[in-house]
């Protein structure tokens, strides 16, 4: 079996993977400082939704680096969220010694 790309096809999976993995810098920083007080809410709101819908048009185009990617992005957008929301709220997980 063999993986024949087309030279825009190696472009698209190139800009997605370098995309996707921009995040991975913020999502690992917002975890170790348990802080995500510079990222705003707008920002993190507008880059999810604008993923989904790319993740829309690369499945209703059948562009599957396009879908990939942005479904990668919004769920790294997603997790930032999650963090952002709970670190706020001083939502820590609980340690063992308070749960018993």
């Amino acid at each position: 079996m063999t993986l024949e790309l087309s030279s825009s096809e190696i472009f698209g999976f190139s800009a997605a993977t370098l995309s996707t993995i921009a995040f991975l810098p913020q999502v690992l920083k917002t975890w170790r400082t348990q802080s995500a007080k510079d990222v705003s809410y707008a920002l993190l709101l507008t880059f999810s939704t604008g993923c989904l819908c790319w993740v829309i048009y690369g499945y209703q185009v059948a562009a599957k680096p396009v879908m990939i990617a942005n479904a990668f992005t919004l769920t790294l957008n997603l997790i930032i969220l999650a963090m952002k929301i709970t670190f706020e709220n001083n939502l820590k997980p609980a340690s063992r010694q308070d749960q018993q």
